[in-house]
């Protein structure tokens, strides 16, 4: 037997690809929409992509079963579970085979037997592992969004995020039962997820890979609780939250995602100030990918900032409109990992994308550009009064501790929430570490702040600097 780990960091999502080398098939398990990594590992260990299985339908990510299906043929083996709203709505378009609680899925000499694990989802499944060549006992279970490493998948989503009203408590009560047969598993049983540290599918998900069913018994707060409706409260408090672009991943997995192969090349465009100011006109969004220091420098006006990083696809769900064309500023170095990012999360109505040299030294002066400042904590910790202070944390950071009288608004919220923002006095926003706080800046900016400023090291300076609470 032959077992890869795939991780997107983007995403936090972890996925598998499992073989027999005996009869060179292979399967993967919970699939990201670029395939490529598999097929080139599918490749060098002369292995055949036969099939792929899902544990569930991603809210965070888009699925690559159907580009699988589309390239190599695979079959799809998928949960047949739940009620009508949680069957898969493009199945006359593949191979696949529908599975339920209890059935097997043999490739080669690998067999995974199906356990219907409810809770995240109603139609949520795990997959129990037997390498039958070498035993008969299972060598593990590739858990989804059921079991993280020190943590479970949240019940909240289809409420929260979904829009799906009444399914928070009946999920939570779902776990639990489905905790108690995952219990039952042998101590020595591998723990494959598909999520770790940063996921928004959990609130204490552990960055170590993987585990075991004996280690998560020991040490997964979880499983440490007995008491149904003990547990029931513990799970649904101070779950982080989540991101709005859930929703659309939802629909996009039920449905089907687009094929790769069916989207456009992307054309470069020229930055004159009648190109953007068509596009703006337009309701086109631009999102420049710079880092933000230089983005705060100079930037094209209208234009919003969510620099290219570990966090660049998380704040695209949140910020970027799907139903809206979209522009990027990214260099030609970069625009390739800048659309994996979105079409790894739905955002396939990139339009084209415009070269940050607008931003040389020598620079247009037809070109309407913008920038901000940021300011140290010790220059405005003694005329905090002079500002309106904007806090975009997360709502268990601002728990933790805040600067009196700053408004709370997190920052996936803000462009929805921009009327609470005045725009007759200065604007002092802030984070825990001035990351996310250069991104609501840029967006003020975006919709006519004049006047804004970002707090540098965020609040965590400003406490260790003045000792605020």
């Amino acid at each position: 037997m032959l077992l890869r780990y795939f991780y997107d960091e983007k995403l936090s999502h972890a996925s598998y690809l499992v073989g027999c080398q005996a009869t060179g098939e292979a399967m993967v398990i919970d699939p990201a929409r670029n395939i490529e990594p598999y097929l080139d590992v599918a490749d060098r260990e002369g292995l055949r992509i036969v099939a792929a299985a899902e544990t569930h339908i991603h809210a965070d990510f888009v699925s690559g079963a159907r580009e699988l299906a589309d390239r190599v043929g695979a079959t799809l083996y998928l949960s047949d579970e739940g009620d009508e709203h949680w069957k898969y709505q493009y199945l006359d378009t593949v191979f696949h085979r529908l599975v339920k609680d209890g059935d097997t899925i043999q490739i080669g000499n690998i067999r995974l037997e199906v356990m219907h694990t409810p809770g995240h989802t109603p139609e949520h499944i795990s997959l129990v592992l037997y390498d039958l060549p070498t035993t008969d006992k299972p060598i593990g279970i590739f858990t989804g969004d059921f079991v993280f490493v020190g943590d479970v998948g949240r019940p909240d989503l289809l409420e929260e995020a979904a829009g799906i009203k009444g399914t928070a408590v009946p999920g939570a009560r779902q776990m639990f039962r489905s905790l108690q047969r995952f219990r039952e598993l042998p101590d020595h049983v591998q723990v494959w997820p598909a999520h770790g540290a940063g996921s928004a599918c959990g609130k204490a998900l552990g960055a170590v890979p993987s585990s075991t069913v004996g280690y998560e018994r020991l040490t997964n707060w979880a499983l440490m609780i007995d008491d149904e409706e003990t547990f029931v409260k513990e799970l649904l408090a101070d779950q982080p939250e989540p991101p709005k672009y859930f929703k659309h991943m939802k629909r996009i997995n039920k449905e089907g995602p687009a094929l790769l192969r069916e989207l456009q090349a992307l054309p470069r465009l020229y930055p004159a100030k009648e190109i953007i100011d068509r596009l703006l006109h337009e309701g086109a969004q631009i999102v420049d990918t710079r880092p933000a220091e230089k983005f705060a420098a100079a930037h094209l006006k209208g234009s919003i900032n969510i620099p290219l990083g570990k966090s660049f696809t998380n704040w695209s769900g949140w910020l970027i409109d799907y139903d809206r064309p979209l522009y990027v500023i990214a260099g030609r170095e970069s625009i390739d990992e800048v659309r994996a990012a979105l079409f790894s999360i739905g955002i396939d109505n990139v339009e084209g994308y415009i070269d940050p040299g607008f931003a040389n030294p020598f620079r247009d002066a037809r070109l309407a550009l913008d920038h901000y400042a940021s300011v140290e904590p010790s220059q405005v910790k003694d005329r905090l009064g002079e500002y309106f202070v904007l806090d975009v944390r997360n709502k268990s950071e601002r728990k933790a501790g805040h600067i009196d009288g700053a408004q709370h608004i997190m920052l996936g919220y803000l462009p929805d929430r921009l009327n609470e923002v005045p725009k007759n006095r200065p604007i002092l926003v802030h984070c825990e570490l001035g990351g996310r706080s250069a991104i609501a800046a840029s967006i003020l900016k975006a919709h006519g702040y004049e006047h804004v400023y970002n707090l540098a090291g965020g609040y965590a300076r400003f406490k260790a600097e003045t000792h605020a609470p």
